[in-house]
């Protein structure tokens, strides 16, 4: 699998050759798409790597904020280019990707030759709570508008800013409690997975596929729109199924992997981590940083966006609330995905 994943490496080179020698926006999109697998597949295994010297929280966060680096950087391109709904979108398509494509294959491999997978009740539980009141700082700022027509955009600007400072000060009272008082809850699972590689490697891999992603990801963004034009697809089908799927290979590649080694503490800190971690910073620190390029993005995300995430993390809830799973929730988890996905692809 590694050298399949070493051959895949090719598309980055070709992908940039493709698009500095003016080969056509949709050949160069596909390119850079098939490029960025392969890299965060070595983000995701190099964070697993640094995982294993520490715990399930510090792993997960690891994976988390490495993989979210994608959409982060895919976003701050895309806000440069005026693609705010996309940037929202792509939010949207994340946190719905992540609780329910990732955390749903991932269950479903982790489950295929298990009868079911334990894992730790009170620490799923504290990250689905905190989960919920992620999903409130993105419904609450939608009511207002909806309830207060006459609200000036100055008005929604400064909501949105002020409600995204809070998501990033509530995100850090969560790092606080994982990492510091209750990181005993994350304990559970290191001692049976020997590391492979150096602190060294793994962060010297982490940080040049990183690199390497920040500058493919600046050349997709530029081929959006005309791929868009190309294909009859909506921003809004673009942003939450394509766009978000690839950045968030990183999170889908490794909580599969942990699944199947019988790591689903792991596993589950790396999906609802990182939906946690789109909501709380990603989508507060490109709040912040639309207002740095002079293109104001709101939190204002529309009715169909914010069922959608609603329901996912009900489903979400439903399936990890007992501490345990089986390779039939991963099954629903999906299909609760592609029910989504479709109909954001008819969606006007």
């Amino acid at each position: 699998m590694d050298k399949f994943f070493i051959v895949l490496l090719l598309f980055f080179p070709v992908a940039l050759a493709a698009h500095y020698a003016g080969f056509s926006p949709m050949i160069v999109f596909f390119l850079c798409a098939a490029a960025i697998i392969p890299l965060a597949k070595f983000i995701g295994e190099a964070t697993e790597e640094l995982a294993g010297r520490t715990n399930s929280a510090i792993g997960g966060l690891l994976n988390a904020t490495f993989g979210n680096a994608t959409e982060l950087i895919i976003g701050i391109f895309a806000l440069r280019a005026g693609l705010a709904e996309v940037v929202k979108a792509s939010i949207t398509g994340s946190i719905i990707g992540n609780l329910l494509l990732v955390l749903g294959t991932a269950i479903f491999f982790g489950g295929l030759k298990r009868k079911k997978q334990k894992f730790n009740v009170t620490a799923v539980q504290t990250s689905a709570s905190t989960l919920l009141l992620a999903s409130i700082a993105l419904i609450i700022p939608a009511v207002f508008v909806w309830t207060a027509p006459g609200a000036g955009s100055g008005t929604v600007e400064n909501l949105s800013l002020l409600v995204s400072v809070l998501m990033i000060v509530a995100y850090g009272a969560y790092l606080f409690f994982t990492l510091h008082t209750h990181k005993h809850l994350y304990t559970e699972e290191v001692a049976d997975y020997e590391p492979k590689w150096s602190v060294a490697k793994s962060l010297v891999i982490l940080l040049a596929a990183t690199l390497a992603v920040s500058w493919v990801s600046d050349i997709l963004v530029g081929s959006i729109e005309p791929v868009v034009a190309s294909f009859g697809w909506t921003q809004l089908f673009i942003g939450v199924v394509f766009v978000a799927i690839i950045g968030n290979i990183a999170e889908h590649l490794s909580a599969i992997t942990v699944a199947i080694k019988g790591r689903m503490d792991l596993s589950v800190q790396i999906a609802i981590g990182s939906s946690t971690q789109i909501i709380m910073l990603v989508a507060p620190v490109l709040v912040i940083a639309s207002l740095v390029v002079g293109k104001p993005m709101d939190l204002i995300f529309n009715v169909f966006e914010l069922f959608s995430i609603f329901f996912a993390i009900l489903i979400t809830n439903a399936v990890i609330g007992d501490g345990e799973s089986n390779w039939f929730e991963g099954v629903q988890l999906v299909f609760a995905y592609l029910i989504i996905a479709v109909a954001f692809f008819f969606h006007p």
